[in-house]
């Protein structure tokens, strides 16, 4: 009897062997547009795609943070609905911006949104060639300052303020992924954004994560002009290269508004990219800062801001391409 149950045994647990699917881990690479742009993601030797719930932790990020989006929460917030209750992601960047406004002293400011639109680059695309006059009278809803979180709502000191978090959001949506991705316990992996980039790990035979940083000057190379090994680190890069308008009087204007000023013109930096050991959210900020600040003003910020590491492209007084780098290769 006792063989027979054994038996009876061995072939319920062969059964149950036989029909248990055979998980096998492998490389993925998903792609697809986001926020104005696309992404790349890379992620090895795990055992799902996550497709799917990539696009929507993105769609979630978009209905909180889009300014694209009329019916976002921040969209909602900018034309001055006072019941919005935001939710985390909101507050996280809020919170992080208003961090990172006050180490800048405002030079990374997401107020700056109603002169973004002005100057032609944000969803309005009103592109008015601004006087001095009309930027005085943007400027006094300039000011992150001017901004408060009570809980989950969010209080203006004016109505007229208009919140554009576009020059973090890359950023962070990158790091939302590499969270979820953490959560997945996947060790290896890279996320880009439209440029922004943040790394886990490394490649396959523990080969190190090299991007190639692109040349300004010739954009579309795509040889890229530098080599930067990126394992476990995030870049972001700023610049005025690609996004700017020429006026109907031959004035260029750059998406890069100064917050002090309101102004869109060129500052001598042509290009920012900074990598640190930080969120992705805060290299895209700061690289962001440090094009409204020029690149003395940014070189005194490095000198107190050890941790970040930069390489910074612009025309010297000859009018040549020049560069400044702390970054160790």
């Amino acid at each position: 009897m006792k063989y027979f149950y054994l038996l009876f045994l061995f072939i319920i647990l062969s059964l149950f062997s036989a029909c248990k699917k055979v998980v096998i881990s492998q490389d993925y690479t998903l792609q697809g547009p986001v926020f104005g742009t696309t992404y790349k993601i890379k992620y090895l030797n795990a055992n799902a795609n996550y497709q799917k719930s990539i696009d929507s932790l993105f769609l979630k990020m978009n209905s909180s943070l889009s300014t694209y989006i009329p019916t976002s929460d921040i969209s909602r917030i900018n034309n001055g609905d006072t019941s919005v209750i935001i939710d985390d992601y909101f507050a996280e960047v809020l919170d992080k911006s208003k961090q990172i406004f006050i180490e800048t002293n405002g030079f990374f400011d997401p107020t700056v949104g109603n002169l973004v639109n002005a100057w032609g680059f944000g969803p309005k695309d009103e592109r008015i060639n601004l006087t001095e006059r009309q930027m005085k009278a943007q400027m006094q809803f300039v000011g992150l300052d001017k901004v408060k979180r009570i809980a989950y709502k969010v209080v203006k000191e004016s109505a007229e303020i208009y919140l554009d978090f576009n020059s973090i959001a890359k950023g962070f949506g990158i790091d939302v992924i590499a969270r979820f991705l953490d959560s997945k316990r996947i060790g290896n992996y890279l996320i880009e954004i439209g440029g922004e980039i943040r790394t886990n790990g490394f490649k396959k035979n523990q080969q190190p994560w090299i991007i190639k940083l692109v040349d300004p000057i010739a954009a579309d190379d795509s040889s890229g002009f530098k080599n930067i090994n990126l394992s476990n680190k995030s870049m972001a890069t700023s610049g005025n290269y690609r996004k700017f308008r020429i006026s109907d009087s031959g004035i260029k204007y750059v998406h890069t508004i100064n917050p002090k000023t309101g102004s869109a013109s060129e500052s001598n930096l042509l290009s920012v990219s900074v990598i640190a050991d930080l969120d992705c959210a805060d290299v895209d900020a700061y690289a962001t800062a440090f094009m409204a600040m020029g690149l003395e003003k940014t070189k005194v910020f490095l000198s107190k801001n050890t941790q970040l590491e930069v390489i910074l492209l612009f025309v010297n007084a000859e009018g040549n391409l020049a560069e400044y780098s702390n970054y160790n290769l």
